[in-house]
C-alpha cells in the first residue's frame, strides 16, 4: 500500500471521495460546455452526444488517471464551431466561462448543503458515518474550487486562455494563435519548475480557502449566523 501511494497525488483513503468528486465535476464542466453551444446554435457538441449528464460521454480515461497520480488532469474536450454562433465571441465566452462556473455553483452547492444540514440540527460526531461526510464535502468542496481556478488559467487549451481569445482584438488573437501550441510546455514549466511554481501556481490555488470563506460568509447571513 505504501508502494501504491507514492505513485498517488491523494491519500488512498481519500481515493473514492476524490474519484467520485472528479466523475460530477468533469461531468457537470463539460456539459455546460456543450449545452450552452448547443443553445447558441451550435450542434455539433449534440451530434456528438455531448449534451448530456452521463460521464461516460465526458470522462477521459488518461486525463482522470493523471489526476490521481500527478494531481492535475482533464476530461474530454467538448468541439464547439463558434462560426454558428449569432454573436460567436460574446457566446464563445459564455461557453468557455460555462465549465468553470459549473465547478464553482458545485463548490456552493456543497457549501450551502452542509449549512442546511447543520441548520436543520445535525452535528458532526466522531462516528465513522459523520467523519466520512465531512471529509467528502471538504475534497468536494475543494476540489471543485480548484477546477474552478485551474481551468481560468489563460493558457491554452484552457478555457481561461479561449475567453482571453474572444475578448482580444483580431490582431492580437492572430499573434496568439500563431504561438498556441506552446501552451500545454508553458504550463508544464510552471508546475515542474519549483521557482516559477511557488510563483504563480501555488499563490493562484491559495486563493482556494478564500473562496470558501466568501461562501460560508454568504451562505452564513441567510441562516442568521
Amino acid at each position: 500500500m505504501d508502494f501504491l501511494e507514492n505513485f498517488l497525488a491523494y491519500p488512498l483513503e481519500d481515493l473514492p471521495f476524490v474519484v467520485i468528486t472528479l466523475i460530477i465535476a468533469f461531468t457537470l464542466h463539460e456539459f455546460a460546455h456543450a449545452y450552452f453551444s448547443y443553445k447558441f446554435g451550435d450542434s455539433t457538441a449534440k451530434d456528438q452526444g455531448r449534451v448530456t449528464l452521463d460521464p461516460r460521454s465526458h470522462l477521459d480515461v488518461i486525463g482522470t488517471l493523471l489526476i490521481l497520480i500527478a494531481g492535475f488532469g482533464w476530461a474530454k474536450p467538448v468541439p464547439v464551431n463558434r462560426s454558428r454562433f449569432k454573436y460567436p465571441r460574446l457566446m464563445g465566452i459564455v461557453v468557455s466561462a460555462a465549465g468553470p462556473l459549473s465547478n464553482l455553483l458545485l463548490a456552493f452547492i456543497g457549501v450551502l448543503l452542509f449549512q442546511v444540514f447543520q441548520a436543520a440540527g445535525w452535528t458532526p460526531d466522531t462516528s465513522g458515518t459523520s467523519v466520512a461526510i465531512v471529509h467528502f464535502y471538504s475534497i468536494f468542496v475543494e476540489l471543485n474550487i480548484v477546477l474552478f481556478i485551474f481551468n481560468l488559467i489563460p493558457l491554452p487549451p484552457l478555457d481561461g486562455y479561449r475567453i482571453i481569445e474572444d475578448l482580444a482584438p483580431n490582431t492580437l488573437r492572430a499573434r496568439m494563435s500563431q504561438y498556441e501550441h506552446w501552451g500545454i510546455f508553458i504550463f508544464l514549466i510552471l508546475i515542474l519548475v519549483p521557482p516559477l511554481r511557488a510563483i504563480t501556481i501555488i499563490p493562484l490555488f491559495g486563493l482556494v480557502d478564500d473562496i470558501f470563506i466568501i461562501f460560508r460568509d454568504i451562505i452564513s447571513i441567510f441562516f442568521g449566523g
